[in-house]
């Protein structure tokens, strides 16, 4: 992950030993690898970013939803978090243009005077208050106002936390980093359910409380102990480009655009499989406690994440290649699909979640990489990078426009895994596509 020995925190300066430095700090190439202590820090904070995106789905608002309409429950959790997702469609790349021109701000507290600190540490005090106030709706129209504003945080916080890799961290040491890095997003379901669970149990406001509190103490580190290079005003991006890039993105740089469609293909395959899970266990696997099950098949996928995500990801690094382990990941992916459709029993499911986590850990550890090094513009990284982040989003709302109808159909869930194993299976071999990675 990085050297070892006792080092700051901070990465040392991006140039190298007696070189002068080609323009400012926070647009330069890193050369220099980031220290344990740096990539634990934004592990940390990224822990508390995927917590505060994923409790809420999985216990906070089922629960307050229920509470509120019981009986059109399905269709209002749908449309609130669907409207949640649009809007991060939205926010992550926006957020992300505005901290690519944050300029640098003399006279202020050392946290202010980067241009990726301050948006994180401001996203995740505005995600908790937010939080909070989401915790006391007691009307369907408040609760989908208030997941709202905690997307549009969130998503404000994640996209500069987002781009500390590109901005910090050289290429020969992205794929070990974004691995450790993306263990955070496999823990968080575990970690933040058992968080809520644990401490308040029912007590849906306290459980919006414990996250909002979770949410600021781990990112506070990361921000108050790292260095955050400053944008001087002369080196701000101009202001025409945030209106009009994204277009003028897709159509320059192809390689940046297959990267955008594989990851895309790779979110829509997830989102496909794991929707309807639990009425895939109770329906098509007959199991009696599929609530249980669920967790089961979420622990095993979280260690095989975790494990996939580091090992693939320092295998990148060695060997300078990227390409090969991202098509070997969507194999995996679509390999894990197509035995759910053609074998739905409990063992095949199990090994599907471990299959399926193998190759999530490693698809996400090496893509992440491989997407730092085909950013068109080194102004422009967390913008570019909030581009991206829509591959993540845009599924969440696809994906149960596209499952519902194919469920409810003759072929039912053997087509559903079916055309899952065949979108992961064609994301693999997109990845040929981009032409200067290796």
């Amino acid at each position: 992950m990085g050297t070892t020995g006792a080092a700051p925190v901070d990465p040392t300066p991006d140039t190298a030993p007696g070189a002068a430095p080609v323009g400012p700090a926070a647009l330069a190439d890193p050369v220099r690898p980031v220290r344990a202590g740096w990539v634990a820090l934004l592990a940390a904070a990224n822990l508390g970013v995927w917590m505060a995106f994923f409790a809420p789905v999985q216990i906070l608002l089922p629960r307050q939803v229920e509470l509120i309409d019981a009986a059109h429950k399905e269709a209002l959790l749908g449309w609130v978090t669907g409207l949640g997702a649009l809007v991060a469609i939205v926010a992550n790349p926006l957020a992300g243009a505005l901290s690519d021109r944050t300029v640098a701000r003399r006279g202020r507290l050392r946290i202010l005077t980067g241009r990726r600190h301050v948006w994180t540490l401001g996203g995740a005090v505005l995600a908790a208050f937010s939080l909070v106030l989401l915790g006391g709706q007691q009307g369907i129209l408040g609760v989908a106002i208030g997941w709202v504003c905690v997307q549009v945080c969130l998503n404000a916080m994640l996209a500069s936390l987002t781009a500390a890799v590109p901005d910090r961290v050289p290429v020969a040491q992205r794929g070990a980093v974004s691995g450790w890095i993306g263990m955070p997003q496999a823990v968080a379901g575990v970690a933040g359910a058992s968080l809520v669970i644990g401490l308040v149990q029912d007590d849906n406001a306290g459980g919006y409380l414990v996250l909002a509190g979770a949410l600021v103490l781990l990112a506070l580190p990361f921000t108050t102990l790292t260095e955050d290079h400053p944008l001087p005003v002369e080196h701000r991006p101009p202001s025409a480009r945030l209106l009009r890039g994204v277009w003028r993105t897709f159509r320059d740089h192809p390689d940046f655009t297959w990267a955008f469609i594989t990851r895309f293909l790779v979110q829509l395959g997830t989102a496909l499989a794991t929707l309807y899970l639990l009425y895939f266990l109770e329906d098509q696997v007959h199991r009696p406690h599929p609530e249980q099950d669920i967790v089961v098949l979420l622990l095993l996928n979280m260690l095989s994440v975790g494990l996939s995500a580091v090992l693939v990801g320092r295998l990148s690094d060695r060997t300078g290649r990227r390409k090969i382990f991202v098509i070997g990941a969507g194999m995996l992916l679509g390999t894990a699909a197509l035995l759910l459709a053609a074998l739905p029993t409990w063992p095949v499911v199990v090994t599907a979640a471990v299959v399926l986590g193998i190759g999530y850990g490693a698809y996400m550890a090496v893509d992440a990489a491989l997407i730092t090094q085909v950013l068109p513009r080194a102004t422009d990284r967390a913008k570019d990078l909030g581009v991206i982040n829509i591959a993540n989003a845009a599924p969440q709302v696809l994906g149960p426009a596209l499952a519902a109808p194919i469920v409810v159909s003759p072929g039912g869930y053997p087509l559903l895994f079916s055309v899952t194993g065949a979108v992961t299976l064609l994301s693999g071999l997109l990845v040929t596509r981009i032409r200067q990675v290796p």
